[in-house]
Order: C-alpha cells, then sequence, then structure tokens
C-alpha cells in the first residue's frame, strides 16, 4: 500500500515536472529567437514575477478590500464568519508557517512553489461563491500556508536574478507591477457597485467568479519563469544563490531544507534582522489597516449620501495608485540615489502620519465595527469623500516607500541567505497584521490608529541605524559577512 503510493506520487512529481520543463523549453527557445542577454533574462524573469503577482493580488486583494462588506450583506442565517477573523487566521497561519517555508521552497523548488500557493488562493477566493461557514475558515488557514511559501520563493526569485546594482530597480519594478494589483479589480467595484447600499447575492457571485479566473491566470504565469542557471552567463560560476530544489536527489534535497530552517533561525537573532523587525511589523499593521480597515470604514458611512459602497473600489484604486507611483520612482530612482534609503522611508512616515491625522478628524470613530446599517457619526469635521479618497492614496504611496526599501536591503544585506531572511520577514510583517486584524473587531479608530503611530515611530529609528551601517558596507565595498 506504501509503496504503490510512493510510486503514485513519485508519477505525478515526475509529470509535474515534465510539464514545467516543457513551458520552459517554449521561454527558452523565445528568448534564442530575440537572442536575450544574460541581464535581459533576469530582468525577463522579474517582469514575469511581477506580473503574475498582479493577475493573483488582483484577486486577493480585492477580495480582501471587499470581504467584511460582503460578508455583512449576506442573506444567510447559516453563515456566521467575520472578514476581519478570516484574515486574522491568514496572517496568523502566515507567521507560523514562515518557520518552515524555507524549507517547503528548498525540497520543491521556488517555481513550482508558486505555482501551488496560486491555486490555494484561487480556492480562497471560490469560496465566496457560495460560501460556508466551516469552508471559509478552513481555506483562510490554507491559504495562510501558501502565502508563507509563496512570499518565500518571490524573495529568492527576486535576490536570485538581481545584484547589488539592479536590486533596487528590481524590487520597484516588482513593487509597481504587483500593487498596479489594486486598482483593476477596485476599478470594476466601484463601477459595479455604484449607488448600491446592499450587495446581492448575483453582484457577490459575479465578482468572485471574475476574481477567482484572474488568479487562475496569474498562477499559470508562473511557469514562464526560467531557472537561475538558464539565466547565467557563459562561464559564471555557480552562486549559493542558485534557485533551490534543481537536484535530482531527495537526500540533497532534505539536507538543503534542514540547512534553510538552520539558517532562518540563525538569521532570526542577529541584530540588523531583530532592527528590521520593529519596521517590518509596522508595514504589519499598515498593510492591515489599508487593505482591510479603511475600505470597511468608508463603506459604514451613511453620510457619504449612498455612494459609500461603490467608494470603497475607489479607495482600493488610489491606494493602487499610490503604491505603483511610489514602486516606479523609487525603484527608477533607487541607483541614482547617493543618500541612500533612508530618505525614502522618511518621507513615508511623514507621508502616512498626515493620512492618520486626516483619517482620525474625517472618520467616525466606530465606523471600523459599525453595523450593516452603517453609522451616521461624525469626528472632527463633516464626513469628506475627497479627503477620504486623498488618505487612500497616502496610504499606498507612504506603504510603497516603507516596502521598496524593506524589500531593497534585505536583497543586499543578505544576497547569499535570501530565502531565510524573506521568510523572516514575512513572519514578523504577517504576525502583526494578523493581530491587527483581531483587534480590528473591537477598537475604535483612534486607537487604532494611535498604535500605528507609536510603532510606526520607532520602526523608522531601527531602518535608519540598520541602513547607515548598509550604507558603510557599500562604501567599503565590501560583503556583508558579519553572520
Amino acid at each position: 500500500m506504501g509503496e504503490g503510493l510512493s510510486v503514485e506520487t513519485e508519477g505525478k512529481t515526475d509529470f509535474i515536472s515534465r510539464e514545467i520543463e516543457v513551458f520552459q523549453t517554449e521561454a527558452e527557445d523565445l528568448a534564442r529567437k530575440h537572442k536575450m542577454s544574460p541581464e535581459s533574462k533576469k530582468l525577463f524573469n522579474v517582469l514575469i514575477l511581477g506580473v503574475s503577482f498582479m493577475f493573483i493580488f488582483t484577486a486577493f486583494q480585492t477580495c480582501g478590500n471587499i470581504a467584511q462588506t460582503v460578508i455583512t450583506n449576506l442573506n444567510s442565517t447559516d453563515f456566521h464568519g467575520s472578514g476581519y477573523t478570516s484574515m486574522s487566521i491568514i496572517y496568523g497561519v502566515f507567521s507560523a508557517s514562515n518557520l518552515f517555508s524555507p524549507s517547503v521552497v528548498a525540497i520543491v523548488g521556488p517555481q513550482l512553489s508558486m505555482v501551488v500557493s496560486g491555486l490555494f488562493y484561487s480556492l480562497y477566493i471560490a469560496v465566496f461563491i457560495q460560501p460556508s461557514t466551516w469552508s471559509f475558515y478552513t481555506a483562510s488557514v490554507f491559504i495562510g500556508i501558501a502565502a508563507a511559501v509563496l512570499w518565500t520563493a518571490q524573495g529568492n526569485c527576486l535576490t536570485v536574478n538581481s545584484d547589488e546594482n539592479s536590486i533596487g530597480r528590481n524590487s520597484g519594478v516588482f513593487w509597481a507591477l504587483l500593487q498596479s494589483s489594486l486598482f483593476f479589480g477596485n476599478l470594476y467595484i466601484y463601477f459595479a457597485w455604484q449607488g448600491k447600499t446592499y450587495i446581492t447575492e448575483s453582484d457577490r457571485r459575479t465578482v468572485f467568479i471574475a476574481l477567482t479566473v484572474i488568479s487562475l491566470v496569474g498562477t499559470v504565469l508562473f511557469f514562464l519563469i526560467r531557472k537561475q542557471e538558464d539565466t547565467k552567463a557563459p562561464g559564471e560560476a555557480d552562486s549559493t544563490n542558485e534557485i533551490p530544489g534543481e537536484s535530482s536527489s531527495a537526500q540533497n534535497k532534505m539536507t538543503k531544507a534542514v540547512d534553510a530552517f538552520k539558517r532562518s533561525v540563525k538569521l532570526s537573532f542577529t541584530k540588523e534582522i531583530l532592527l528590521l523587525s520593529v519596521t517590518t511589523a509596522y508595514t504589519g499593521l499598515e498593510l492591515t489597516f489599508f487593505s482591510g480597515v479603511y475600505g470597511t470604514c468608508i463603506g459604514a458611512v451613511n453620510r457619504f449620501g449612498g455612494d459609500e459602497k461603490s467608494l470603497i473600489g475607489l479607495s482600493g484604486i488610489f491606494i493602487g495608485v499610490g503604491e505603483i507611483l511610489g514602486g516606479g520612482i523609487f525603484g527608477l530612482l533607487s541607483k541614482n540615489n547617493r543618500f541612500g534609503r533612508n530618505p525614502v522611508v522618511m518621507l513615508g512616515i511623514i507621508i502616512h502620519f498626515i493620512a492618520f491625522y486626516l483619517i482620525f478628524i474625517n472618520m467616525p470613530s466606530d465606523a471600523p465595527i459599525a453595523p450593516m446599517e452603517g453609522t451616521d457619526g461624525v469626528a472632527y469635521m463633516i464626513p469628506s469623500k475627497e479627503v477620504a479618497i486623498f488618505c487612500s492614496f497616502l496610504l499606498g504611496l507612504g506603504d510603497s516607500c516603507f516596502n521598496t526599501q524593506l524589500l531593497s536591503i534585505l536583497g543586499f544585506l543578505y544576497s547569499e541567505d535570501s530565502a531565510p531572511a524573506f521568510a523572516i520577514f514575512k513572519f514578523v510583517q504577517s504576525i502583526c497584521a494578523a493581530v491587527a486584524y483581531f483587534y480590528s473587531n473591537y477598537f475604535l479608530l483612534q486607537w487604532q490608529l494611535l498604535i500605528m503611530v507609536i510603532v510606526g515611530f520607532f520602526g523608522t529609528v531601527t531602518f535608519f541605524t540598520v541602513e547607515w551601517k548598509a550604507a558603510a558596507l557599500r562604501a567599503r565595498g565590501s560583503e556583508y559577512s558579519s553572520i
């Protein structure tokens, strides 16, 4: 029985490997026809990576933005789920799964890891077509595991296809493509839900069937990413950046998995990672706020005059515009930026503090936890749609400042330990996001803003400390070797 199952499993693995090789062969033929240089091939991989994530997160981020509003409008006594609770489960499992995700990537390989993870993202979105409480929370657990593997493989793939000179550009390009996902899905929500005060079953099914298909398209595109050895220049020596999982030896794969776990544990206690963890924690808190809480707040304000539901989509669009603008500008300018990463992070925290203040005076304090009927409350001014949407833009722009610089500094400092380093980054970010989604069920708006202000301040200070050391290493032309 066990041997039969083993043979069947090996057969399926061989079949999947052959299919991946077919896709890669076609991509290689296309590359040869156009005589792509090694650097062009690496940029091609980064672009495919970004476009794949754009499709998947067009679906997932739109889903997260409207989930609580959709659930509040569910006309079913059998469903008792909460969008906030689901996201808390996702990010909680996500954080724990980052402990072993480098090992999974080492065994399976980054490409297949991203493909399988993409399928679980599609499954979670499909649950909303006909939701039930048990399937909703079960899918939340599975997507938490898949997210850890997906982002660890993404960090590895991005670093492998970058060097010290291109990591800033590639981080910005990837981030701009990723965050353009906020534009497309939310644009549909804005037009489809305009004038609606209640989301019908037909509205819900139409949206989530479309989002499921979009997620699957992004998953298929991962097959076009080429293996790392195919992107090396002739005669270029192998490095520890080689994409893991390509060895045919099961023993070697297991050794890589164990080594990846050991490196993750070792890196977790280094001074630089501990300092960057405070900055990463802030990105987790504000990720929860702009991707789930703020859209819910806008959708609950009755004083927006019947446009509150469609404004959720418009808010997501302007968050995306801020993300794309920031990712594009800071990615393109990074190569010629002689002042380092600190000014960008400083700009990010100032932008966020301005946004938090405007949200504080514009939005009712009970907006995050308002019932289906919404809230008629007023803060320190009559709620303004224009101010609310402007704050969405500021939230996106500030977030791009932090995330592009975190991706860049991690890729620079840990170029030889990319998978464990990015796993730690996502571990801290996701566990803080989980905590934030949990307290979003209970805390009024002003307390959520205060928490982000405090953590954001200290996160900026700790990032400065690490960047000063990175700048000194860069000035000496030294490789990072303190670990």
